[in-house]
């Protein structure tokens, strides 16, 4: 993928680092292949290996010119057995099977597994579904005695210690915050990530606890509200408070899925992308994306349309999990997210929108933004959208609206230019444009020349305020004609 190809991807890429990704070389190359977010998974590995990729995703960006975000991702009250007495256990269907809290009576060889959730034989019931790693295996409940829950093999599978554990239409719940996530908050605070997901929150006061502990330490790290348990999509009014409690969210389709089945899935998917972008909020889709790279060197054709459809959901970001983490191909699976982003962005649906035409806006920055949105795309001739920027909220409310321009957020501030890397169609640059005398509009317009976006006789949409140094205060829009002397 050349430079110029990921100018015009709109869709971003989050990518996983793990044991196939933690490399100096790998981190390169996956960049340079078009990565603008990584993830690092607080579920796995340590603080020094995490502070060691962000360092070294810190530096390698520098290197190539990159601005690039980084996203902690908190463990979260994911309910999980305990460790087997062998690496696997083969269950088969019709085979009996004891869950038990009591770890002292736990012993995987004679069919009683550990379940590190003290409340299981209080959450479940005759005939309720259980389901391990992610609903590769289930488990039908037969009966419930003390600390022990019996169950039936349903649909058999290798099963390997601490994986996940979900009741088939949610129920398992446990505190949104772990002492494990408080400290590893403290890790990504530390770090100065520009994001932190929060896993399993039911409900917007369950990111309360991540909010106090950012505002005390007055921390610019944005929250990322991570959508994978039943009860937070029960109604429209419950994911509305999630989006609107957060920075931004995930579809974490993994344990949703598992949770609400797969096939409400994709109405659930198409209803938070298109809530967040309402709530001009940033939104990410995840999980399972291109899983069968973990393996193989290209996607299926149904990945590639899994893909492409949250594309023209309109999607801010598009994640990476095991793909880069733990496969065989890190940098080939994202080359592969990035041409099949390209391929969707091309649909003419893509092109314009009528979202916000009925619209009354409370905010004057809102309203320049959709405004220079609606001219760059009805005004001839007008090829790109310049921001200027100090918080980066411009770009993401322009971002909201369809289009296939670029949009560059030129900020004096290098978290801003990070963190605005997750947004869908936004180009960061950092410049202090006002620190340079002379013509403010020509110096910006200079800027988006040197990246090929602009020819002479070509007009630009340019938004800005009066108020150097304040976020918030975009008030200004110009379009105007390059004309080089």
């Amino acid at each position: 993928m050349t430079p110029t190809d990921i100018r015009k991807r709109r869709t971003k890429i989050v990518a996983t680092l793990g044991p196939a990704s933690s490399s100096e070389a790998v981190i390169s190359e996956l960049i340079t292949s078009g990565v603008n977010v990584f993830r690092l998974n607080f579920s796995h590995g340590t603080h020094e290996q995490h502070s060691t990729n962000a360092k070294t995703v810190r530096d390698l960006s520098r290197k190539h010119n990159r601005h690039v975000g980084i996203l902690g991702d908190l463990q979260g009250p994911k309910i999980r057995i305990g460790e087997l007495q062998t690496e696997t256990l083969q269950l088969v269907n019709a085979e009996s099977l004891i869950l038990t809290v009591d770890k002292s009576t736990a012993d995987s060889t004679q069919g009683r597994i550990h379940v590190a959730y003290p409340d299981l034989p209080n959450s479940v019931g005759e005939g309720d579904t259980l389901l391990l790693d992610d609903g590769l295996i289930r488990l039908k409940v037969l009966s419930v005695s003390g600390n022990d829950v019996a169950c039936e093999v349903t649909q058999a599978g290798l099963l390997k210690s601490r994986k996940g554990l979900n009741r088939l239409g949610g129920g398992l719940s446990a505190d949104a915050i772990t002492e494990k996530d408080l400290e590893d908050l403290q890790v990504i605070i530390d770090l100065d990530l520009e994001y932190v997901a929060v896993s399993f929150p039911c409900c917007g006061d369950d990111l309360l606890p991540v909010k106090k502990a950012l505002s005390k330490v007055n921390s610019a790290t944005k929250i990322i509200a991570k959508i994978e348990r039943a009860e937070a999509v029960e109604t429209e009014e419950k994911v509305k408070e999630l989006i609107d409690a957060a920075d931004g969210v995930m579809v974490a389709r993994g344990d949703l899925g598992v949770e609400i089945g797969d096939a409400q899935l994709i109405s659930i998917q198409k209803r938070i992308i298109r809530l967040s972008r309402q709530a001009n909020k940033p939104v990410i889709t995840a999980t399972q994306m291109m899983e069968s790279m973990i393996h193989n060197p290209v996607p299926t054709r149904a990945e590639v349309f899994d893909v492409a459809n949250a594309v023209l959901d309109g999607t801010d970001a598009v994640m990476l999990s095991g793909e880069t983490a733990s496969g065989k191909f890190p940098a080939k699976v994202v080359q592969a997210m990035a041409e099949t982003a390209l391929g969707a962005e091309k649909h003419p649906m893509m092109k314009q929108s009528s979202y916000r035409v009925d619209r009354v806006f409370d905010e004057i920055n809102e309203s320049v933004a959709m405004s220079a949105m609606y001219a760059a795309n009805h005004v001839s001739n007008v090829t790109a959208i310049i921001c200027l920027t100090e918080s980066g909220v411009t770009p993401l409310l322009t971002s909201r609206l369809s289009s296939i321009l670029p949009i560059f957020g030129i900020s004096p501030h290098l978290a801003t230019c990070r963190r605005m890397a997750l947004y869908r169609g936004v180009i960061p640059i950092y410049y202090d444009v006002m620190a340079d005398e002379g013509d403010l509009w020509a110096k910006a317009m200079a800027l988006i020349v040197e990246r090929g976006a602009l020819q002479p006789g070509e007009r630009v949409a340019i938004t800005s305020g009066d108020l150097h140094g304040k976020g918030g205060s975009t008030n200004t829009l110009k379009i105007l004609q390059f004309n080089p002397q």
